[in-house]
């Protein structure tokens, strides 16, 4: 039997990384990538073109999923996500709604779709992925938009573990400081790199997740040495 893994995001710096761990270790990977983009994934088995923050397509991808691959299905990793700075005088509604739509919909589009899979089956991992400042809010005040969407990620993992209480099916948080990326060493040049947490590290910590069946509703804190 398969062990078929969906990774949205996949072209992504984290999702580069998730796809090659989870490749490397057998798994079958359905990555999705932003459409247009002409984003490519050599370690993927298969690719799609797929706006996750779209209902009605990430509904159709569902459907599209069953006819391809049945009812096989044993991890999501919802990677898709931004990042904006702005403290609560500087935020406005439509930062707030730039960054829900990111990080929160691109998340719960997935697990509302897929969840009646994992339900059928009784088994399944979401793997989600949240941030530092929802946790301490010192650290969230100048991350306004970002931190509220972040939250929303977190409340949807309990809230999917709450549902599924007493199945196989399971969700866990991957909470990250700073990602070393080109991007954050780009945009924080001045900073200590060697303290930052890895893409391969948060990869490594979610095959750890999706391969440890006792584990339910997990807050992995990735902070390095920052």
């Amino acid at each position: 039997m398969n062990r078929n893994i969906i990774i949205t995001g996949a072209a992504g710096n984290l999702g580069t990384a998730v796809v090659e761990k989870f490749t490397r270790e057998g798994f079958k990977v359905i990555s999705t990538v932003a459409p247009g983009k002409r984003e490519e994934m050599e370690e993927a088995n298969d690719v799609y073109e797929l706006d996750v923050t779209d209902e009605a397509q990430v509904a159709e991808f569902a459907k599209e999923y069953a006819i391809q691959y049945g009812g096989e299905l044993e991890a999501i990793a919802c990677l898709v996500g931004g990042f904006g700075m702005g403290d609560l005088e500087n935020t406005s509604q439509a930062d707030i709604e730039k960054m829900i739509q990111l990080n929160f919909f691109s998340a719960f589009n997935m697990t509302k779709a897929f969840l009646p899979v994992f339900k059928k089956s009784q088994k399944g991992t979401f793997l989600f992925v949240g941030a530092r400042p929802a946790l301490q809010p010192a650290d969230g005040k100048s991350l306004v938009a970002y931190t509220l969407s972040k939250g929303m990620v977190i409340s949807l993992a309990d809230l999917v573990s709450e549902e599924m209480k007493g199945t196989g099916v399971r969700s866990h948080v991957f909470v990250p400081s700073i990602i070393d990326t080109p991007p954050n060493r780009e945009a924080m040049a001045d900073q200590d790199f060697s303290k930052w947490v890895s893409p391969l590290e948060i990869a490594e910590a979610m095959h750890y997740a999706v391969s440890s069946p006792a584990l339910r509703n997990m807050t992995f804190k990735l902070y390095g040495g920052v």
